[in-house]
């Protein structure tokens, strides 16, 4: 009977993990769940109980869910913005940012003739290495509507390309020829007519308009190096968008709102364009045809909230960690140094999987 009082009294102490609290029996398991989780400063967190997430989506359930942390979600109920999941000091300073975080949906082109737009943007240079075109106006997002081609329509075709600048400007519009006979114009989702295409601008000819914007007047060797003075490419599901346009672009340059992890779900499917923009920026777009400036634009929007995001730098704060580690390779954590380590110092060691777009706004490392 003492022995089992004093089982009670004092149980098996549990290890609990310094950034998603998940408790775990064996300090074994806290270091395997280190291992795999991908914790830094740079995940999604709670702005209450501080507590990491995997994307947005798994805080907002945290935060607004059918079953929400109680104080978490009774705080952000008070003092938190739907939109960005920001927490404020007061409802105050709640409502002046919803003035600036809850946006209007852009104007739309429509279909009307619009020819290619000579900017002058892709004859700027930046004069800023160690950003390397992420400054003002270093960023463009680019969207492409597509008609259907092949005896039953269902082969992708590019027939409408645009791409807007930072300030959403537009600097190239222009409707494709297509390389093969179309089948399905798919009117009720782009708006599109035979009219439309009959004298548009060749494939190749747009695809060497949007390289040279993209970029920027870089070799290709600078631009698969360190992207040089080249342009972010900002989009929603680029890859589509670029096979579509039979061209290439490092994936060190793209910013894709379909495979950025937080913005994803929590099973790691993309979520629609037409859901993020209503969900982080307040408005609906896709309500009839879609239109490509329109996306252009939000999807431009998304990633400036998302880059506008305050991280702290990630360090070991002070922290004595095995000399010979690799952090983010899972192979090279040593199990016996490891067992010695608190929560808190494995936390430390862990890094994101992802690049996280704040990122793109601090100065690069010289090479």
């Amino acid at each position: 009977m003492d022995a089992e009082a004093d089982s009670t009294q004092n149980p098996t102490p549990r290890h609990k993990c310094s950034a998603c609290y998940k408790q775990f029996k064996k300090k074994e398991h806290l270091i395997e769940h280190m291992k795999t989780s991908n914790h830094s400063v740079h995940q999604p967190a709670c702005g209450v109980c501080q507590k990491h997430c995997k994307s947005f989506e798994s805080l907002r359930e945290h935060l607004t869910g059918p079953l929400p942390k109680g104080v978490c979600s009774k705080t952000f109920s008070q003092r938190g913005c739907q939109l960005c999941l920001v927490l404020f000091d007061s409802p105050g300073s709640l409502i002046a940012h919803r003035e600036t975080c809850c946006l209007s949906a852009p104007t739309r082109l429509g279909t009307k003739e619009l020819t290619y737009i000579d900017s002058q943007f892709h004859r700027q240079d930046s004069s800023d290495e160690n950003h390397a075109g992420r400054g003002p106006g270093g960023t463009v997002a680019i969207d492409c509507e597509m008609v259907g081609g092949g005896s039953d329509g269902s082969l992708e075709l590019c027939a409408r390309v645009c791409l807007v600048d930072e300030d959403e400007n537009l600097i190239f519009h222009t409707y494709v020829k297509p390389q093969l006979p179309v089948t399905n114009y798919r009117y009720d989702i782009t708006g599109l007519t035979e009219e439309h295409l009959r004298n548009a601008m060749p494939l190749g000819e747009v695809k060497e308009n949007v390289c040279k914007i993209l970029y920027n007047g870089e070799n290709l060797g600078k631009i698969r190096l360190n992207g040089g003075k080249a342009r972010l490419l900002v989009g929603h599901d680029l890859a589509h968008d670029l096979y579509c346009l039979n061209m290439h672009y490092p994936d060190h340059m793209l910013r894709d709102t379909a495979k950025y992890r937080p913005l994803m779900k929590t099973n790691l499917v993309s979520h629609s364009l037409k859901y993020l923009t209503r969900t982080y920026l307040g408005y609906d777009i896709q309500s009839g045809t879609h239109d490509p400036y329109e996306d252009c634009v939000s999807v431009m929007r998304l990633y400036k909230r998302i880059r506008a995001q305050k991280h702290p730098e990630e360090e070991d704060h002070g922290t004595s960690t095995p000399s010979n580690r690799i952090v983010g390779v899972p192979d090279c954590w040593r199990s016996k140094e490891l067992d010695n380590l608190t929560p808190d110092q494995l936390y430390a060691m862990s890094r994101s999987d992802y690049k996280c777009w704040c990122l793109d706004l601090r100065p690069k490392l010289p090479t």
